[in-house]
């Protein structure tokens, strides 16, 4: 068939990979798996995310010449396999190129088309995000209107992620004669993203007609995690596919069309959408998953106090990586209750995973008698608290450092955002789960794990991971005696409504005093917030879940005298 006949007939695979960012002969690894699978099932053409050759965000490892010829030579590779008739491949890879109006040698965020042997269609990105945990007008130029190209007898529009979010592409491709839209992209996770999707393509789908072809990437990189959640919209606004999220897929498609009529998928599977609970700790699964697999650590070692936080972690670290890669220790002090211990064990003996204690009362007794002369005169405080955390986070460290897993930090973003936790102590650690996950939103997951058992596909028990006890009792942090966090906090439902309007909503303090909430406590809790940050800028990534990860997303100055 000539590039220019009227098809009627059409197999699209949707190839939801996950990349690696800079394994670039391992990224063309697994393009050439999904191209032989979708080849087995007479595939025309297999759809893969953005920037699939290099791995998303490639941030500036696109500045280096040696990175982007990497890429070429992989892309030429990949395009002269297609000379074998199999299926055509369209990928997302940087891209330089020369623009015709000033001359000059550019870098683009391309979607490419190889078919035939050879490169057939370079489109590159036009609309560039530069928002959030976006920053591509950084490393890349921005594009022109991308042309229509025939793919085995139907013209195509492709567009590059962000471009879908705005009508001007798509209605361009629309008058230059597109028969179906394909959008690729490297889309991460956050709670309200699927819906965002899905609440811009429907209008592009409106606005042309034309039915649409979305294909997203999965799995973590750094503190973006990837949901894939790929899908497809029917010319007329109806659903017409989802694959499955959090997990590589790679679907054959057939679609039809008769006579002048829109394109028609025929057969694409329907996946039904997880749950708030079920995404939000597959999230933190996966984030937590790649990071440590891909980074080469052995395993990760975690503090077990017998609360929440750190029971939570290590319920994810179990069903991320198995019992076998999981090491708990306890380091009881003088304040741990029993009740502790005999909770951190049962959680450890529940997930399966190694359980040691190391007690930490001797240290603090050294550094009792090494301070005594310079702290003479002076009652216990906050210092002696600060010192039993940095303890721990020592002793983590030391086993770290001796046997290789690496340190799993247990805090949350309660925490995090007023300054409730201690640098060098409980915030040491390599990657964090629970940093962008509120206190309350901890407790609520983990009934959920509890109620529901392992979800398909994880690698822990099916069953309970943690005691009741550990869900129901109030927090503490166990630094004094009977200390509880609302000594030192509002209660977390009433701080989590604050801190939300403050950080997602950037709501300003009279605001939420509007809300009839108490002045004095949402005053307070503005102030610990600025207060906090230079803490936050030594903090352990961690997987990003909100609108608004601390990090990534909002970045305020440290030095900051501004009264809200």
């Amino acid at each position: 068939m000539s590039m220019t006949d009227h098809a009627d007939r059409l197999i699209i695979a949707l190839a939801q990979i996950n990349p690696t960012v800079g394994d670039i002969p391992g990224n063309a690894d697994r393009i050439r798996a999904a191209r032989a699978r979708a080849a087995a099932e007479d595939a025309d053409l297999v759809v893969f995310p953005e920037l699939s050759v290099c791995g998303y965000p490639p941030e500036d490892l696109v500045l280096r010449n040696a990175f982007l010829d990497t890429v070429q030579a992989a892309l030429l590779a990949l395009a002269a396999e297609t000379a074998d008739g199999g299926p055509a491949l369209l990928v997302g890879a940087p891209w330089r190129f020369t623009d015709l109006d000033d001359d000059r040698r550019k870098l683009g965020n391309a979607a490419l088309l190889l078919d035939r042997g050879e490169i057939h269609f370079v489109g590159l990105k036009h609309l560039l995000p530069n928002y959030g945990v976006f920053d591509e007008v950084r490393v890349f130029s921005r594009g022109p209107l991308p042309d229509v190209v025939p793919v085995k007898g139907t013209r195509l529009g492709i567009m590059v992620c962000e471009d879908m979010w705005d009508p001007r592409v798509s209605a361009h491709l629309a008058a230059q004669g597109a028969e179906l839209l394909v959008v690729i992209n490297g889309s991460p996770y956050e709670v309200e993203k699927p819906n965002q999707r899905l609440d811009h393509a429907l209008p592009r789908v409106a606005e042309t007609g034309l039915p649409l072809v979305y294909v997203n990437q999965v799995g973590g990189q750094d503190e973006l995690v990837f949901d894939g959640d790929s899908f497809i919209v029917a010319a007329d606004g109806t659903l017409a596919g989802r694959l499955p999220a959090w997990r590589e897929a790679v679907v054959s498609t057939a679609w039809m069309r008769a006579g002048d009529g829109p394109w028609l998928c025929a057969n694409a599977p329907l996946e039904p959408r997880a749950s708030f609970e079920e995404s939000l700790y597959r999230a933190m699964v996966l984030g937590l998953a790649d990071y440590v697999t891909k980074n080469g650590f052995p395993g990760v070692i975690l503090g077990l106090s017998g609360g929440i936080d750190s029971a939570l972690s290590a319920a994810v670290a179990v069903d991320a990586l198995g019992p076998e890669r999981v090491w708990c220790v306890m380091m009881p002090s003088r304040h741990t209750s029993g009740h502790s211990l005999e909770d951190a064990e049962g959680v450890a003996r529940l997930l399966g995973a190694r359980y040691d204690t190391v007690p930490i009362t001797q240290a603090m007794n050294a550094f009792d008698g090494m301070l005594c002369d310079l702290f003479a005169g002076r009652h216990a405080d906050v210092t002696e608290e600060n010192i039993q955390s940095r303890l721990r986070g020592m002793t983590l460290m030391a086993l770290s450092n001796k046997f290789g897993p690496m340190v799993l930090s247990t805090g949350n973003k309660s925490e995090m955002s007023v300054g409730y936790a201690t640098l060098y102590g409980d915030m040491c650690g390599g990657y964090s789960v629970l940093k962008d996950v509120y206190k309350t939103t901890v407790v609520q997951v983990s009934r959920w794990r509890n109620d529901h058992g392992r979800p398909e596909g994880l690698l822990g028990p099916d069953g309970p991971v943690m005691p009741e006890r550990v869900i129901t009792k109030p927090p503490t942090a166990e630094l004094r005696p009977d200390q509880k966090d609302e000594d030192s906090l509002p209660p977390y439902g009433v701080l989590d409504g604050i801190l939300h309007g403050l950080i997602e909503n950037e709501q300003g303090v009279a605001d939420l005093i509007a809300e009839g909430r108490d002045p004095e406590i949402v005053h307070r809790v503005w102030r610990l917030l600025n207060v906090a940050e230079y803490k936050r800028r030594q903090a352990p990534p961690g997987v990003k879940i909100s609108l608004r990860a601390f990090g990534r997303d909002r970045r305020y100055p440290i030095t900051n005298r501004f009264p809200g």
